[in-house]
């Protein structure tokens, strides 16, 4: 019976291992191809958390991450060694997030794979994000806007003219602007994005929740 006993101890102990979040790495820190710079819109992802922190300050485009990625599809995730971030680094990245949470997760997830260190990624974060210029009209709109996802696109290259047309995407949730993602290569200049990279919108006008 203690045979046995122990015998099921092993077993519980390498179901474990194998599901901590240790094993579920995917790739290798520092090698990838390109970032997916990725904006979200505040108000859209409100709408429906109206109750999380970020969705109280009046926010419009916030920075949802930057994301190593295969130029093949796909990207890493969760390299090894996953650090904590310290207390000046949490301090620097929450200048950067929206949440503590966010930048927690996006950093875990994505940073780690990144291959700079947490201090190093968070610099990359701050020097993407702050490349892309957000176009007037979407400068805190005090009502909702109507456009479609190629307007959204053209909008953006005419604030931003060294981004290619294949190097900028529009995510949609359902009728409504989600996010806008940007291609850029490892020294953080604009470049074209991967075929797997597209636009997720329907056809027409989709709706842009004005910030509140």
């Amino acid at each position: 019976m203690k045979k046995i006993y122990s015998l099921l101890a092993g077993f519980a102990l390498a179901i474990s291992m194998l599901s901590s979040p240790a094993t579920q790495a995917k790739g290798t820190a520092g090698v990838f191809d390109y970032y997916l710079l990725t904006l979200s819109w505040s108000p859209t992802f409100c709408l429906t958390h109206a109750s999380n922190e970020q969705c109280t300050k009046g926010y419009g485009f916030v920075l949802h991450g930057l994301w190593p990625q295969y130029t093949s599809g796909g990207w890493p995730e969760s390299c090894p060694p996953i650090a904590t971030l310290n207390a000046q680094q949490r301090k620097y990245g929450n200048t950067l997030f929206p949440t503590d949470a966010l930048l927690t997760h996006e950093w875990e997830k994505h940073g780690t794979c990144s291959g700079l260190g947490a201090t190093g990624y968070l610099q990359a974060a701050d020097k993407a994000v702050t490349s892309v210029k957000i176009p007037p009209s979407f400068q805190a709109p005090a009502s909702p806007l109507q456009m479609t996802a190629d307007q959204i696109l053209t909008t953006f290259r005419q604030s931003n003219p060294s981004i290619p047309k294949d190097g900028i995407v529009a995510i949609c949730s359902g009728p409504e602007l989600s996010e806008v993602r940007v291609c850029l290569d490892k020294n953080l200049n604009f470049q074209s994005c991967a075929k797997s990279v597209k636009s997720q919108c329907r056809d027409g006008n989709i709706r842009i929740p004005n910030v509140r």
